[in-house]
């Protein structure tokens, strides 16, 4: 039976009197908060970081997916704001957390920042809420995890609050879809809190696809996650099984897609990147676990993707030695791109770190260029390279490298220059291929 608090949600939600508190304003968070302000929901965005919150109260995006143009009109018409206030989540009718769920050391699931937001939620609870997690987890997180912490607070889930998980499905760097344009998959802690998440998503996207729990929710994003984790993988080993056979395996990808039928292209590279690929399929493995399940597919690709980086240094060290007489210890090395894909800023877990890391371990001098990355960030693993900066790209730079290693294929990168000047180049992208290049100082890696 539907209870008074589900009845006056539903009604703010439907007259877009709802507030809407996202929090985390980050590749994730960012976006949904622009897309239920364009709805025509009041909201307020929350980050811990004073400078986020002052460059976007300023009307000015730091991701890509939302333009400081569409930012300021939304500040502007007082749709959007941010806040490092989290008392104002009291003022929210919809709160949607959108924290990081990265690994541990141990390559475990870390659900630090979802319980420390949800302790902080706990605090400012009250009456008639709907509460959405979206950042992606193990099957089983909404329910065994931030629930009882939410029901702390004495209010109960379905009766005092409303409980749901709705993963993200953001592309950054893709121009073809927009927050609006793609479906989202969402499920609610009993009937009520489904049907609100369910009339509050539609009213900012154009379908809506309900789960029957929360769980099977939370399996979608891990399964659509695993599905590229393993191909990834899988392309990558054919890249290592042609290499010594001598066959060019983006070739054969390229013919191999021309079936209309049965096979969908997937590209090799230097190992995978980004929040989804390196690390959701471990929550899933962890979980497994417990229910003694083995997830030996997963663990593999995972194994696959994760030596990708030393199979490029090996490819490098040989075309340096059979090209040039030199040890990669007494050559100096360009990176070109650190974004973990191409056309965006985004560095996280990228393989290309790990690539600067081994060839500084190895004695190589190093440098970077990246046309969206001009210092690198301090980060967890790869703290040691943080301050970088990247160098210009000119032709007496190029020809002042022994190699060129192509990590990241940005469009907007000048290929003809450094075909022009470098003495070898180690392309991991088929960047070259792709724009018709063929020269034997190329090595495809």
């Amino acid at each position: 039976m539907e209870t008074d608090a589900c009845r006056e949600a539903a009604a703010r939600i439907e007259s877009r009197c709802a507030v809407t508190g996202v929090i985390g304003l980050g590749y994730v968070g960012l976006p949904i908060a622009a897309a239920s302000a364009r709805a025509g929901f009041r909201t307020i965005g929350f980050d811990i970081d004073p400078g986020k919150v002052c460059r976007l109260n300023a009307g000015e995006s730091y991701v890509g997916a939302v333009a400081s143009r569409d930012l300021a009109g939304l500040v502007a018409v007082g749709k959007f704001r941010a806040s490092g206030d989290f008392a104002e989540l009291a003022s929210c009718d919809v709160i949607l957390i959108c924290v990081p769920t990265p690994l541990s050391k141990s390559r475990e699931p870390d659900l630090g920042f979802v319980v420390q937001t949800a302790h902080t939620v706990a605090r400012h609870l009250r009456r008639g809420q709907l509460v959405v997690l979206e950042s992606t987890t193990w099957p089983g997180t909404t329910e065994e995890v931030l629930k009882p912490l939410l029901q702390a607070s004495g209010l109960d889930s379905g009766r005092d609050f409303f409980l749901a998980f709705s993963p993200e499905r953001e592309d950054p760097g893709n121009d073809r879809f927009r927050t609006a344009d793609i479906p989202k998959v969402m499920a609610g802690d009993g009937l009520e809190a489904s049907a609100l998440a369910e009339a509050f998503y539609a009213a900012m996207v154009e379908r809506v696809v309900v789960c029957s729990s929360t769980a099977v929710a939370e399996a979608v994003k891990i399964t659509e996650n695993v599905f590229r984790a393993v191909n990834i993988a899988l392309v990558n080993e054919l890249k290592l099984v042609y290499d010594a056979m001598g066959i060019d395996v983006w070739e054969v990808i390229e013919a191999a897609s021309t079936k209309p039928f049965g096979f969908m292209p997937f590209h090799p590279g230097p190992g995978s990147g980004g929040h989804c690929i390196p690390v959701d399929p471990h929550y899933l493995a962890w979980k497994a676990r417990a229910f003694g399940a083995r997830t030996r597919f997963i663990e593999l690709a995972g194994e696959i993707n994760a030596s990708m980086p030393h199979y490029v240094i090996r490819r490098l060290e040989q075309a340096l030695d059979a090209r040039h007489g030199k040890a990669l210890a007494a050559s100096s090395v360009l990176v070109v791109g650190l974004a973990y894909k191409k056309n965006v800023s985004d560095i996280r877990e990228s393989p290309a770190l790990g690539l600067l890391g081994l060839l500084r371990e190895k004695g190589a001098g190093i440098a970077y260029f990246d046309p969206h990355i001009g210092e690198l960030p301090m980060t967890r693993e790869h703290a040691a390279l943080a301050g970088l900066r990247s160098t210009r790209l000119t032709p007496e730079a190029v020809a002042g490298f022994d190699a060129v290693l192509i990590a990241t294929d940005h469009d907007d990168v000048d290929y003809g220059l450094i075909l022009t000047h470098a003495p070898l180049i180690v392309d991991t992208r088929n960047a070259f291929g792709r724009r018709g290049h063929r020269d034997a100082k190329i090595v495809k890696a």
